[in-house]
């Protein structure tokens, strides 16, 4: 194997020795789908929701979580700690530099992000009835855009972070917001409008409404994917600016 390839496959065997990571980014979604979806009125169509269920709109929102929780608490964290402990400056002296690591990162939170986002789609489908993606090719665009915005902005916490326990505590204060106005709380069909304009301008707020666009058949709004694009250009450039392959002295 290459070692990009190398490096990739041993980073997920890393992740999976860490329990408690595994189970909020790839377990904790699915079960929250299931609890969701085991209340009966969310398993009710609504004119409130023009017609779809709570539990039709709650899928994207859960995708939407899988994709934050790699993003804003497993990468910056990893990559944080990495550098506080000197390995990424060990690495710049053998052949295999940093950048590596750091695309093997990359990878693995990507490659299980798709494997969570699956298991949801099938839970839904399977257990209640969701409708699989109606747009496919515009399902997965808007799923990798949205990724790699929230992976950007993942990229600036471990950037900025001092520590790995800093990034931590920085991914962890952001989800909050950053889910709240995804939907995860009060659904963007119940937001008031201020709040449903301030969501559009979010990269999970512009993902999740996506997400539920082509799930219904239609292409994603071209406000939205500006949004995520630019999420992913300005987070992108601050990380390459400010980003450190070794601990401040």
């Amino acid at each position: 194997m290459n070692p990009l390839t190398r490096l990739t496959f041993t980073e997920t065997r890393l992740y999976f020795r860490e329990p408690i990571s595994v189970f909020f980014t790839i377990v904790f979604p699915p079960i929250l789908l299931v609890i969701l979806g085991s209340v009966p009125a969310f398993r009710q169509p609504s004119q409130d929701y023009g017609g779809l269920r709570v539990i039709d709109l709650y899928a994207p929102i859960v995708i939407a979580m899988v994709i934050v929780m790699f993003a804003l608490n497993g990468l910056p964290q990893m990559l944080a700690t990495y550098r506080e402990k000197g390995i990424l400056r060990r690495m710049a002296t053998t052949p295999v530099r940093p950048l590596v690591l750091l695309t093997a990162a990359l990878l693995m939170c990507t490659a299980l992000s798709v494997l969570a986002t699956t298991v949801v789609l099938a839970i839904g489908r399977i257990v209640f009835a969701v409708p699989l993606p109606g747009q496919i090719v515009g399902y997965a665009l808007v799923f990798v855009l949205c990724a790699v915005a929230s992976l950007s902005i993942g990229l600036l916490i471990a950037a900025l972070a001092p520590s790995g326990k800093a990034a931590g505590a920085i991914g962890s204060i952001l989800f909050f917001p950053v889910m709240f106005f995804a939907g995860l709380w009060v659904p963007r069909a119940l937001m008031p409008e201020a709040l449903v304009r301030i969501s559009d301008l979010t990269p999970l707020g512009a993902g999740v409404q996506s997400l539920q666009d082509t799930a219904s058949g239609s292409w994603p709004q071209p406000l939205h994917i500006a949004v995520m694009l630019g999420w992913t250009v300005a987070a992108g450039l601050l990380a390459a600016r400010f980003f450190r392959w070794e601990a401040a002295r």
